[in-house]
């Protein structure tokens, strides 16, 4: 039996698209379906992106998008360097409820490229891990150079229950402290990477019950497609490579991330192929 996987975080909205928009989205579906991924989780790091992502996800399920699609659901937030942006909008859409809408994020703080004050990006990560506690929805956090600061600040405000790590950059020391906090851990096609051997190690201290793969596309192509466009349709690489690192079968890490994601983000992995 083929492997089925869940793609826990990417962008196919019309912003990371190069091609013609829902169109392009629904083809690249497609081919992850193709591929043997079930699920995807489609998120937005602005008022925009995070509206189309709902959108995209309301229309696979419908049937708008055609036939032979995995289950998508959609997660709305404001990234750290969109920081000074006004936030009211994802109160909004929050009080909506709209069944689609899964995760609160992608949010968290980022000193690498630092495109928000950092004092800024403290305050628009608080708010938004309030808005997760509030409605009940996972948090998907973006961490990169600000360990000691974005721990800080989840402490300060209190872990939500069901919080994601995506796009994991850190090393096993990282990786130990998100599992301790309760957190899954979510690998991209980083781990594939020559010279990612921090982010190899850290695989080893997550356990699979704190589990998950995602692309991030259409950034973090996997080796072999490193500097290509990335794709849902890859993230089989991710995780072949994630089990490479951490002693696993393939099929030990395509269950446990499957089941995690599907539990954190209220996916229907049988029914993502009720329009086959």
């Amino acid at each position: 039996m083929s492997l089925t996987w869940v793609d826990s975080h990417c962008h196919l909205q019309e912003r990371y698209l190069p091609g013609e928009g829902a169109e392009d989205a629904a083809a690249s579906l497609r081919r992850s379906f193709d591929s043997g991924v079930t699920g995807v989780v489609c998120v937005g790091t602005d008022e925009v992106t995070s509206r189309q992502a709902i959108t995209l996800a309301a229309d696979a399920a419908s049937g708008r998008l055609g036939g032979g699609l995995p289950d998508v659901k959609a997660s709305a937030g404001l990234h750290p360097h969109e920081a000074t942006n006004d936030v009211r909008w994802l109160e909004g859409l929050l009080e909506d409820g709209r069944p689609e809408l899964v995760g609160v994020g992608e949010c968290g703080l980022d000193y690498y490229y630092e495109h928000a004050p950092k004092a800024e990006q403290r305050r628009a990560f608080a708010h938004q891990i309030a808005l997760a506690h509030r409605h009940g929805l996972t948090l998907v956090i973006h961490a990169r150079e600000a360990w000691d600061d974005l721990f800080e600040v989840l402490e300060s405000e209190g872990v939500p229950s069901q919080t994601v790590l995506h796009c994991f950059t850190g090393g096993p020391t990282e990786a130990s402290r998100c599992v301790e906090a309760g957190m899954a851990v979510s690998f991209s096609g980083i781990v594939t990477f020559k010279s990612a051997d921090d982010v190899r190690a850290a695989v080893r201290e997550v356990p699979l019950e704190h589990l998950l793969v995602e692309t991030d596309s259409p950034f973090l192509a996997p080796v072999p497609h490193r500097g290509a466009t990335n794709e849902p349709a890859w993230v089989p690489l991710v995780g072949v490579a994630v089990a490479e690192a951490g002693g696993w079968s393939s099929d030990e890490v395509a269950s446990a991330s499957r089941q995690n994601a599907a539990r954190l983000f209220r996916l229907d992995l049988v029914e993502g192929r009720k329009h086959l």
